[in-house]
């Protein structure tokens, strides 16, 4: 990439402000985003995903939280769009529902306003001093790019990072039932290969919660047809676990509830396998 854009447009949103389209050819996302920092012109540099669109006070309500200085990045949710299909709202039931997000799923609903220490990069705004001090991403991991980026604001620089439920994007997602579960398993493949290279913010039960439910199912299974209390047992705890499913999934309304319940399962199945998948993996091919 050259010092200056290849190409530019110049064009207004809204009346008042510019935008410019800088071409970066086939890089990956954080390269993309590392590129747009050096022509980033405010203090504030806001990212957000292409198929997601903010809030009209997405950067107003954003700003306030920049008074503290010690504040160095700022997200919010990403709901589902209501533009999305039915499958894709589905996808969306699926990531909102406590089930599978448990203690993170402020991160698909506004929730309260909090201080975290990971977040997603398709809806954070960060201090462009950060960004400089840090040598932007820096790295070739997507997903991903957004784990290393916090872990190196909160641990390496000591500084902030703040939910703030004002700070809302629209997020459309891929529908389920295998575009939505290849993404999961992009996502666990990667978290679990974080918990190796970047414990701090990784190394946390709940990510794991997906994989000891795996093992307990298989090995349930397996031992259910050589004990009768185990049977009892299994059989027991895989009706709570239907149960539990089957409540969350009516909440969503007729038209949803079929594919939150099998997409709610398949996604815990998955995320279980390539979670323990990425445990084992020596290097990922993104990695610099």
């Amino acid at each position: 990439m050259p010092d200056e854009p290849i190409a530019q447009r110049d064009s207004l949103c809204s009346g008042t402000v510019p935008i410019r389209v800088i071409p970066t050819g086939p890089v990956s996302p954080a390269d993309k985003r590392d590129i747009a920092i050096k022509y980033a012109k405010g203090d504030i540099v806001a990212f957000i995903d292409d198929d997601a669109y903010p809030v009209k006070d997405w950067l107003k309500n954003a700003l306030e939280n920049f008074k503290d200085e010690e504040v160095a990045a700022v997200g919010g949710p990403a709901i589902t769009s209501p533009l999305d299909s039915l499958r894709q709202k589905a996808s969306g039931a699926i990531y909102s529902s406590f089930l599978v997000s448990g203690g993170f799923v402020y991160r698909y609903l506004p929730k309260e306003k909090r201080e975290i220490d990971d977040y997603p990069s398709c809806n954070l705004l960060v201090r462009k001093s950060i960004m400089r001090e840090l040598g932007g991403f820096n790295t070739k991991f997507w997903p991903g790019e957004d784990t290393k980026l916090c872990l190196d604001i909160t641990v390496r620089l000591g500084k902030k990072i703040i939910y703030d439920p004002g700070v809302l994007v629209y997020h459309h997602r891929r529908p389920v039932f295998v575009p939505h579960l290849k993404q999961i398993a992009n996502y666990a493949l990667h978290r679990g290969y974080f918990v190796k290279k970047y414990p701090e913010t990784s190394l946390k039960l709940p990510y794991f919660i997906p994989t000891l439910f795996l093992f307990a199912l298989t090995i349930g299974a397996i031992l259910s047809m050589v004990s009768a209390p185990i049977r009892i047992i299994y059989s027991l705890g895989l009706s709570l676990y239907l149960i539990s499913v089957f409540i969350s999934s009516i909440r969503n309304g007729a038209r949803l509830a079929p594919f939150v319940f099998f997409g709610i399962i398949f996604t815990h199945c998955t995320y279980g396998f390539y979670f323990l998948k990425g445990l084992f993996y020596q290097k990922l091919s993104e990695e610099k």
